[in-house]
């Protein structure tokens, strides 16, 4: 079994990540907004107090230089591409579609349609397949009053996973499935919240638990 440790939207508070780490984690998975709008070397002396594999995207309050900050991290940045490892593979897509407050890192739904294809060709199937994207797909834990702001682009290549780790809409903390994919969001991480993810040795055999420290 692998257990991976689920964390996003912390927006440059870091107070919580020794708790988190406690948990003893074997991989940690950043699922975006890292930083309020930067500085993007603060991402980087984050990832170096983790000390297991780290795998991680930029949300749309990161600037664009994020991704760069993370390839020069010890992180592996997942943005726009797929990694193998074990028994899962991890597919990501950082950034968000539009939002109405002009964000750094927003995308056209045909720029996370295009980005989604390309890392689709690098993936290799596995016993477990994962998109790590900081947007939901659309209908997916992304409610905002009566409105659905996820991506429409995401929900159409969700099919491809068995699982989808996002953030993004802080008020939808939460594990769901939706047309036999799970999703979750493990809530924002600048107040504690995380979510624990097992993977076993079986297609299907995963579980989560929400964790809030």
């Amino acid at each position: 079994m692998t257990e991976a440790l689920l964390i996003a939207d912390l927006h440059g508070q870091y107070r919580k990540i020794d708790a988190f780490m406690n948990l003893d984690p074997d991989l940690v998975i950043i699922a975006g907004d890292i930083t309020q709008f930067g500085p993007v070397e603060a991402a980087e002396t984050l990832i170096s107090r983790i000390g297991v594999p780290c795998f991680a995207i930029p949300g749309n309050c990161d600037p664009r230089e994020m991704t760069d900050a993370l390839e020069r991290s010890d992180a592996v940045c997942l943005h726009g591409t797929s990694m193998k490892v074990g028994n899962i593979t991890m597919t990501g897509v950082g950034g968000s579609n539009a939002t109405p407050f002009n964000t750094p890192f927003e995308l056209t739904e045909d720029e996370i349609d295009a980005l989604t294809t390309r890392a689709m060709e690098k993936m290799g199937r596995n016993i477990h397949n994962v998109l790590v994207s900081h947007a939901p797909p659309m209908g997916t834990l992304d409610r905002i009053g009566d409105a659905e702001v996820g991506s429409p682009s995401l929900r159409k290549h969700m099919k491809n996973f068995d699982l989808v780790c996002c953030a993004h809409i802080h008020e939808q903390r939460g594990v769901t499935e939706v047309d036999g994919v799970r999703i979750v969001n493990p809530g924002p991480a600048g107040d504690g919240n995380c979510a624990f993810i097992y993977f076993g040795d079986e297609p299907g055999d995963i579980g989560i638990k929400l964790i809030t420290l």
